[in-house]
């Protein structure tokens, strides 16, 4: 199959911007079946109602301000930056969450008119069904359209979307909330991106510039005994509460757990730095197979951004270059490095579902806030679990594969973006995100 320019795709302006087309992506509606990519109770009683209109677009507002308050600090040259390929320059996240709204909610609205037809070709992500998209590693090669640009597509949509929601009827009001929601949350999942890809970024850079000079690690606690104990029972896992939920934490199932101990406090610094003194680096009989060739091709010697400096250890931060506290929470390794700590440790990483009881229970300090939280749990699907049909089905259901599950969530994570039953999730190698862990060991 020949493959067709890039360009051979992108449309023809002189067409005219505001063409009613037909458009592939489904509208995130409830399939027959019920299935959908994000799930909501009423969290507005009143769905119809000039409430609803009048918080949703409170709520809107305030989340799309603070995508623009977490790039504020940075200058256009910051935002067009792609470091590596499983980065993203900030400008790209902007103008890709804009879209989303555009895509899935705007454009079903025939009265609607998109702000540039060569945009849904740039800032589409991952979204086979909607189309042909520019190539992920290259996002960094985008200078135009500049940062200011972006601002005014931000500008536009957001004009149009709370336009719609004060002029539409009930029956649109109805669909449209749900993928309004689901795009919050996506886009706050793009806010924490933000940080972790800037950070990535100031990391390849010999000065070791600094986000925010002011940033602060948040304090970890220490409240209760070591270890908090579990009996062998049967628990239901998942998302259970009211409230929104992607996907992939239904359907709520029955899951054996324990016996089992899970640590109560995160891993520390200072914990690491005896793995390290120990020669844990440099131990194979430590690290899962693909672990340790992965180790030895990168190089890796301590967690991603630590830097020894006159013979102490560094690690760059969001507030710039810092000492090693011994008792801060260890951040940045891979799930190859927290299973060989593990290991070293005479113990293992906690299933998700046994982190998820724990959680529940009140059990864990920090379980959210600080890092993300490797556990030795596949991502996979529930049992029963079917993504929904159309493009957004693409959201989370084809990633099930390969990747290694987190839990909690992370200093990076807005706030309101957390709760027990939430399933991030990554590849083993991956370190730039706020990554950590915990231990779990079981009675012998």
């Amino acid at each position: 199959m020949v493959r067709a320019s890039p360009d051979a795709h992108l449309p023809d302006k002189r067409a005219g911007l505001c063409r009613r087309k037909r458009h592939r992506m489904m509208r995130a509606r409830p399939a027959a079946n019920g299935r959908r990519v994000g799930t909501s109770s009423a969290l507005w009683p009143d769905a119809r109602g000039a409430h609803a209109r009048e918080a949703w677009v409170g709520a809107y507002r305030a989340v799309r301000a603070e995508t623009e308050r977490r790039a504020e600090a940075l200058s256009a040259e910051d935002q067009v930056v792609q470091s590596m390929p499983d980065a993203s320059p900030i400008k790209w996240h902007r103008a890709h969450t804009t879209w989303f709204f555009e895509e899935f909610v705007l454009a079903p609205d025939g009265s609607y008119c998109r702000y540039d037809e060569h945009f849904g070709f740039l800032f589409n992500s991952y979204y086979v069904a909607a189309g042909p998209r520019h190539a992920r590693p290259k996002r960094g090669l985008l200078t135009r359209p500049d940062a200011a640009a972006v601002a005014q597509y931000r500008a536009h949509v957001d004009r149009a979307l709370t336009s719609l929601l004060a002029r539409a009827t009930p029956d649109v009001v109805t669909r449209a909330i749900p993928l309004i929601e689901l795009g919050l949350h996506h886009e706050q999942q793009h806010q924490e991106l933000i940080l972790t890809d800037i950070l990535h970024a100031f990391s390849e850079n010999p000065t070791a510039p600094a986000y925010d000079p002011q940033w602060q690690w948040p304090r970890c606690a220490t409240l209760g005994e070591p270890w908090c104990d579990f009996a062998e029972g049967i628990h239901t896992v998942g998302h259970q509460t009211q409230g929104f939920c992607f996907d992939n934490e239904t359907p709520a199932h029955r899951a054996l757990v324990g016996p089992v101990r899970i640590a109560r406090d995160l891993v520390r610094n200072g914990e690491w730095l005896a793995f390290m003194r120990d020669g844990g680096y440099a131990r194979p009989e430590l690290w899962l197979s693909d672990g340790w060739a992965t180790a030895v091709a990168e190089g890796w010697t301590a967690p991603a951004y630590w830097r020894e400096v006159d013979g102490h250890w560094h690690s760059l931060t969001l507030g710039g270059l810092r000492p090693i506290d011994d008792d801060g929470p260890v951040c940045h390794v891979s799930y190859y490095e927290a299973d060989a700590f593990a290991r070293w440790a005479g113990r293992h990483l906690p299933s998700e579902a046994e982190w998820e009881i724990a959680a529940k229970a009140g059990a864990l300090n920090d379980a959210f806030g600080v890092v993300w939280q490797w556990t030795r749990s596949h991502y996979g699907p529930y049992p029963g679990y079917r993504s929904a049909d159309g493009a957004l089905g693409e959201y989370n259901g084809k990633f099930m594969v390969n990747q290694m599950v987190l839990r909690g969530s992370s200093l990076a994570t807005p706030p309101g973006h957390a709760r027990t039953s939430y399933r991030n999730f990554f590849y083993p190698a991956a370190r730039w995100q706020f990554t950590g862990l915990r231990l779990a060991e079981f009675p012998a």
